[in-house]
């Protein structure tokens, strides 16, 4: 069997890179890079999905498609987000089609049906928001949109929703939360007793797989979205206090109201906008919300349909993270 991992050089990428070799795949790797962290019997695709030339010589010969690819962040050019998120989807699509793939997954997000208040214990029938407060969930729910469309009789097609992926490796959330907290930068939004969902990187992988093994075109999969996670939502400030504390460095004491902070992501998203600056503003409304709401989901379905089960708890994947870091980095 040979599978496709677009985006296969990114953490969760990388992850299901690993497994499938494991599993006896054949793995191909699509990217914009070279990846000397991957195994070597990977076989890597330099390029672009933006690309469909590129991307339909790319997927001949190939069993099932696993498209982590996206543009991530909450600041950045509508043109790129649109392109690469929902255009580059488009290409694996019918690139997918053009060579007769018979398995489609998807990574998606959570934030496709975010919208501004609190999601607390909700499942997929939750319906997609009529506005968006980034681009980055505007365009992955165009493109989970595009994902089920696709699917039939030839391309079974899924969307897996895991939110705020961790765990060692991790290039983006923990890197993020330490340097900030490093720097002074890290205040508390809003009360600090909101819940979120968090997936641990093995969980999330286990996730993926599991859903491309149950996915068949007369299938319960087919054609539909799955929230997955860690199985238990934690308090977001009491984590990151946590992992704080851990690291040895001072939890977060200063605090600013939800109301207050979305005030001044409005502005700042204004200014920087005005300027055209590419960097991200300390504080943007969709940050705002997600520091200060609650948003976990209800993952019976993946449990029913594809026997999902969180291998690592949250505990024992803080443990893991925590000895995988370096102090002296940070």
């Amino acid at each position: 069997m040979h599978a496709l991992v677009t985006g296969g050089g990114g953490f969760l990428g990388s992850g299901l890179v690993r497994a499938l070799l494991n599993d006896g795949y054949d793995v191909s790797v699509i990217g914009r890079r070279n990846y000397s962290h991957l195994p070597q019997s990977a076989k890597i695709l330099k390029g672009d999905i933006r690309d469909f030339s590129f991307i339909n010589k790319s997927l001949k010969n190939i069993d099932v498609l696993f498209h982590t690819a996206g543009i991530p962040g909450i600041w950045g050019s509508a043109k790129d987000f649109y392109s690469i998120n929902v255009q580059g989807t488009e290409n694996i699509i019918g690139a997918c089609k053009s060579n007769r793939v018979r398995k489609l997954v998807f990574t998606s997000s959570p934030s496709v049906v975010f919208g501004q208040s609190s999601l607390e214990g909700v499942d997929e029938s939750i319906p997609y928001p009529e506005k968006y407060l980034c681009e980055y969930s505007r365009t992955k729910a165009l493109a989970e949109k595009l994902i089920l469309n696709a699917n039939d009789s030839n391309l079974s097609t899924v969307a897996i929703r895991p939110h705020l992926i961790w765990g060692p490796g991790d290039p983006h959330l923990v890197p993020r939360i330490l340097e900030k907290a490093g720097k002074n930068r890290l205040v508390k939004v809003g009360e600090g007793k909101n819940r979120v969902d968090i997936i641990y990187i093995d969980n999330a992988v286990s996730a993926h797989l599991k859903a491309g093994e149950a996915l068949t075109p007369d299938g319960n999969v087919a054609g539909k979205t799955y929230f997955v996670s860690d199985g238990e939502p934690v308090i977001l400030w009491d984590w990151i206090n946590q992992l704080l504390k851990r690291m040895g460095k001072p939890i977060v004491s200063r605090k600013i109201s939800y109301g207050n902070a979305m005030k001044l992501g409005a502005l700042l998203e204004m200014i920087y906008g005005f300027l055209r600056l590419k960097n991200e503003p300390p504080m943007t409304r969709f940050l705002a919300s997600q520091l200060a709401t609650s948003h976990y989901f209800n993952i019976s379905r993946a449990k029913k349909d594809f026997d999902y089960q969180p291998l690592v708890s949250s505990q024992k994947g803080m443990d893991r993270l925590i000895n995988s870091l370096d102090p002296s980095r940070y």
